[in-house]
């Protein structure tokens, strides 16, 4: 459940803070007060995508939060533990958006992508956007309904997995058989590299190895010439380092019978003849061994240019020959077993055909039943949504032609008809937009009764509607807030008079800045709110009156409701 939001600096938002409960929540307002930037915001924090534009002007950047409690939800919690967010009951997301165009996400005060907010966020709440009705008119998005609605979305995944494998060996076959004529050329060409590339015969780190010799040889003058001058200096010449400290030695020595301190300083000198002595032997051995042999730096020239010639020629790096000539072997290898590879391929492709068939008609079977089940409640909502003679149809059809599909072999299709004796027409050939909005909302009605989400919000979903109508489509969405809580952006006071509490939007000009506040209102208050969404600005005794009037009925309904018993729980 939602329990706290805070905005900052987002539209026309300076700063926000709004603390919420269970059951159902009305938000209200005059036109343009902003009554939904609370649902953009929300929408922006489980992941929505980030618009610069929705930065308060001014300002560097937009900081939003919402904090959840998850005492009731195990299964988010455990969510978390595996993704390492876990934390006490409380969950909270945070949004950042720079007007440089950088985003930034986290998860219980961790960074974590945006994805990853994306599917905390589709656990822990549903919005339902005024627009809704546009989107039901895909079929893409029928299907998804009717998926969730029959429970069965990782089967469908695990179909569209099949289907994947499916294509990925049939486009290998395909490939293959493509290939066929051209096998034998292949081949060839194949055996005279691999020839090629075995006289070669490159072993391992020898690359390393020439360039490392040719190098020494190719400056073994300026090495023999520089290492005598070393040795010269360290040992041979009058005045060599090793006789200007054996000078000091003795020097010294001769002193350490007046201060016993400097026999410290004469064992420093001594290892230094010693390790002076020992670099000239070990010079004197280098340079003995230096390979002055011009015949060798010439075999070497050769044969570097031969690798060099031979990488050039197949587009590789040298060092990558040795790997090219692995790939060619196992490429020949395949091209002599292609038909034990067409075979293997064959029986993968009958094999992932079968599976795939025997899911989809289990998929298929579920779909039908819940087609049946959801048109039967979708058609009762309608009833009590003004249209007495509606009823809702879920077509579950026959992909034309024998080419699979991801999502199976159905086709999906939802149909109405608005008035009876007529026969259900595809939901895109409906006509009126208000039979539509009507159309939508009960859909979402159902949807979200078999939903397990806690959190639902409606934005202005009872646009086109009104009368006797909205009184229902309040009380509907007051019967979902009674086992969890819903959010309602709304201009009815039908709607609203439904709530168990209600939130006031408030647009404050200034002389020179404009800001949006949302207030919980008291229960005179409340009266006040709907008596001006009745009758305009100006509020009379009468319009407060039924105002009161409104809300007495809606408490008094709700516990006549759970005096028989209450309503199914969700």
């Amino acid at each position: 459940m939602l329990s706290h939001i805070h905005i900052r600096d987002f539209a026309i938002v300076d700063e926000l803070d709004l603390e919420l409960a269970a059951g159902m929540t009305a938000l209200t307002g005059e036109t343009g007060a902003g009554k939904s930037i609370l649902v953009d915001a929300l929408g922006l924090i489980l992941g929505g995508r980030a618009d610069m534009d929705a930065i308060r002007h001014g300002c560097d950047k937009a900081e939003l939060t919402a904090t959840f409690n998850l005492s009731a939800l195990p299964q988010v919690r455990a969510w978390l533990r595996e993704h390492d967010l876990d934390s006490d009951d409380d969950c909270q997301l945070r949004r950042i958006v720079g007007r440089e165009g950088r985003s930034r996400a986290y998860i219980n005060g961790r960074p974590a992508p945006v994805q990853q907010l994306q599917e905390l966020g589709d656990q822990l709440a549903d919005i339902h956007g005024q627009h809704e009705h546009q989107s039901l008119l895909k079929r893409e998005v029928q299907r998804e309904l009717l998926d969730a609605y029959a429970g069965h979305e990782t089967e469908v995944v695990s179909l569209g997995d099949i289907y994947r494998d499916y294509n990925a060996r049939r486009d290998e076959l395909e490939r293959l058989r493509g290939a066929a004529q051209d096998r034998g050329a292949r081949g060839e060409l194949l055996r005279f590299h691999i020839q090629e590339l075995e006289t070669l015969d490159l072993a391992e780190h020898e690359l390393t190895q020439l360039e490392d010799e040719h190098r020494r040889l190719a400056n073994a003058g300026r090495l023999l010439e520089s290492c005598q001058r070393a040795v010269a200096a360290l040992y041979e010449d009058e005045v060599s380092a090793s006789t200007l400290l054996g000078h000091a030695h003795a020097d010294l020595g001769e002193l350490t019978r007046f201060d016993p301190k400097l026999q410290a300083i004469c064992d420093l000198l001594d290892g230094a003849l010693i390790q002076t002595r020992e670099a000239s032997d070990e010079l004197r051995d280098y340079t003995e061994g230096l390979d002055l042999d011009p015949a060798r730096l010439d075999w070497i020239d050769q044969r570097l240019a031969t690798i060099q010639h031979l990488a050039r020629k197949h587009r590789v790096k040298p060092e990558e020959l040795t790997a090219l000539l692995e790939r060619s072997r196992a490429e020949l290898a395949q091209l002599d077993h292609a038909d034990e590879h067409f075979d293997a391929l064959e029986k993968d492709i009958a094999a992932l055909n079968r599976s795939y068939v025997e899911l989809a008609l289990r998929i298929r079977a579920r779909r039908h039943q819940a087609a049946l089940e959801l048109g039967q409640k979708i058609s009762a909502a309608m009833h009590e949504l003004g249209m007495p003679g509606g009823r809702f149809e879920i077509g579950v059809d026959d992909l034309p032609g024998d080419e699979l599909a991801r999502h199976g072999l159905d086709r999906i299709e939802f149909r109405v008809s608005a008035n009876p004796g007529q026969p259900p027409q595809p939901l895109t050939k409906v006509a009126s937009g208000g039979e539509l909005s009507r159309i939508s909302l009960a859909i979402q009605v159902i949807a979200t009764h078999a939903s397990r989400i806690p959190t639902l919000v409606f934005d202005e979903v009872d646009t086109g509607i009104g009368g006797g109508v909205a009184e229902v489509v309040g009380q509907q969405l007051r019967a979902l807030g009674e086992n969890r809580q819903v959010l309602c952006v709304t201009h009815l006071p039908q709607v609203a008079a439904q709530a168990h509490r209600h939130c006031q939007v408030q647009k404050l000009t200034g002389t020179e800045t404009t800001r949006t506040r949302i207030r919980q209102l008291s229960e005179s208050e409340r009266v006040d709110e709907i008596a001006r969404m009745l009758g305009g600005l100006e509020v009379t005794a009468s319009t407060r009156a039924h105002a009161e009037e409104m809300i007495q009925r809606a408490q008094s309904d709700t516990a006549g409701t759970k005096k028989r018993g209450g309503r199914k729980k969700a």
